[in-house]
């Protein structure tokens, strides 16, 4: 007899207890057969008994982990969105030139929006199925967070002072950039074509502000138009 996904999984679990791995084990068999099948076929292309199948357990185990189809849909959006989140992360580490490292995590973006499964499941799929307050919720913690940081650096590198409204107001414009870029992208039938126009548009606005940052130019003062 063979093992289900769900037990080859389990036996590779240390530090637990047989059940606990199992029921660990289940859950993540379920979550990586229905990040595939929701990539290939989309959300509503994809039935839980094609789900069950694939990770060879009963409906009643997805069940005992799930309430459903968009609960399961759920949890593999937060698994690919956090991965891509994750990758943009790494490519702004470091202490380099911050104009540098924000094109770095410009570049790794734009390559996690090409991914099938973040294409499909995070950018497509996303809003509909999860309704699209709850996904740009999803989103503001995870692609906002890294514009925020991209924002601060460059902010910083241009000695500008800015209060933390100002700076959110900044991080909002380039974010609303950002996820209409990655929308662009991910849609496009030619995604690589479509991300190099996205790379230099983004980069000619950056160029611009750090040409004014190296000219010495200062921000004007909002306080003198109110």
């Amino acid at each position: 007899m063979t093992k289900s996904a769900a037990g080859r999984l389990a036996a590779k679990v240390p530090g637990t207890g047989r059940r606990a791995q199992y029921s660990a084990s289940t859950r993540r068999a379920l979550v990586d057969v229905a990040e595939q099948l929701f990539t290939e076929h989309g959300y509503a292309g994809t039935s839980l008994d094609a789900i069950v199948a694939g990770a060879e357990v009963t409906k009643g185990a997805l069940y005992h982990h799930f309430s459903g189809k968009q609960a399961l849909f759920e949890a593999v959006f937060e698994k690919v969105e956090g991965a891509g989140s994750q990758q943009t992360q790494e490519a702004l580490r470091g202490d380099g030139d911050p104009w540098e490292r924000a094109m770095a995590g410009l570049r790794a973006f734009l390559a996690v929006v090409r991914q099938p499964s973040y294409s499909r499941i995070v950018v497509q799929d996303g809003p509909s199925v999860l309704g699209h307050e709850r996904w740009r919720e999803h989103e503001e913690r995870s692609t906002f967070s890294n514009v925020v940081e991209i924002v601060r650096a460059v902010l910083a590198a241009g000695a500008w002072q800015v209060d933390e409204e100002m700076e959110q107001t900044f991080a909002r414009i380039f974010f609303g950039a950002m996820s209409s870029a990655g929308t662009s992208v991910s849609t496009s039938t030619d995604a690589d074509t479509e991300a190099e126009r996205v790379e230099l548009a983004i980069g000619f606005i950056l160029s611009g502000l750090r040409t004014l940052s190296e000219q010495g130019a200062e921000l004007p003062d909002l306080t003198a138009t109110s």
